[in-house]
């Protein structure tokens, strides 16, 4: 891919990935391919992880059967991953090279970031992003626009997108579609569907980050989110709308009913932090 520079100033490394997976199951699924660009604060990049297997690109053994239906999405099948290594084995170094890094991708707030986390929660590796600025290309792309990776190359480069579904092309196109947000939208605001004024955008990792999301998750798979006094909020069931803290003091178990039920790890941690809390308070 042709080396750019990014037309921000960044205060430490964005790393921009993609994940091919068995799924779009957070809590039950697994990565069969990642990719990933390191963008640093002096422009250089830097691809990961092994060259072994080519340039960015690294098959993962799921340690299960890949379905066929995606399969037919991303042309990784069980034969491609047999002799691949699990994630497992590079976790350590993966997580040591992602220290330090804010994070980017198309739609990776709601899927890539995750199922990363809970990989990595799986090897017994806290992976939190509460200290990381999280840069969701996607979300910024409907905010301004309304549109897939291809519609995006297309629209902001006019370029055609070959290798869709592949995790390095759509990554490399994910960071022509950024690059391209970052000049068209500078100095430019619009009026959304509901009549408020949108942008401009900011030149700034933190305020990206905070510009492109869609909410304020206090887990990664929104089911907790914070309320307007940043207290851990519930996002689902019959508790809907109430404080977490509040919950667990009048109805504890529904904790043991949470950590043994078939939620994502990163939404029990944060369920477990909570409670951890409470017990200290």
């Amino acid at each position: 891919m042709e080396r750019f520079d990014l037309p921000i100033a960044l205060e430490r490394p964005l790393v921009f990935f993609d994940l091919e997976t068995t799924g779009t199951d957070v809590a039950t699924d697994r990565i069969v391919e990642m990719a990933f660009i390191k963008v640093m604060p002096d422009g250089q990049w830097q691809m990961r992880p092994d060259k072994a297997q080519g340039q960015g690109r690294l098959l993962i053994n799921p340690e299960m059967p890949i379905p066929a239906e995606s399969t037919a999405i991303h042309g990784i099948g069980d034969a491609e991953v047999k002799d691949a290594p699990v994630f497992s084995s590079l976790a350590a170094r993966l997580f040591r090279w992602l220290e330090g890094c804010d994070l980017a991708g198309f739609n990776s707030n709601r899927f890539d970031v995750p199922l990363l986390a809970e990989e990595f929660l799986r090897c017994n590796i806290a992976f939190k992003v509460t200290d990381r600025h999280l840069v969701d290309v996607q979300n910024i792309f409907h905010k301004m626009e309304q549109r897939t990776l291809r519609a995006a190359l297309k629209f902001y480069c006019d370029e055609d997108l070959a290798d869709a579904h592949e995790a390095l092309p759509d990554i490399e196109a994910t960071l022509k579609v950024f690059a391209e947000q970052l000049s068209r939208y500078k100095d430019r605001t619009i009026l959304d569907s509901k009549g408020d004024t949108v942008g401009p955008m900011p030149q700034d990792v933190p305020g990206i980050a905070e510009f492109g999301s869609r909410g304020r998750n206090a887990d990664l798979a929104g089911r907790f989110v914070f309320d307007d006094e940043d207290h851990v909020t519930f996002n689902f069931g019959k508790y809907r709308g109430v404080r977490l803290r509040d919950v667990l003091k009048r109805d504890p178990g529904y904790y043991g009913w949470m950590m043994n039920g078939d939620f994502p790890r990163y939404t029990k941690l944060v369920l477990k932090e909570e409670m951890d809390a409470l017990k200290s308070a």
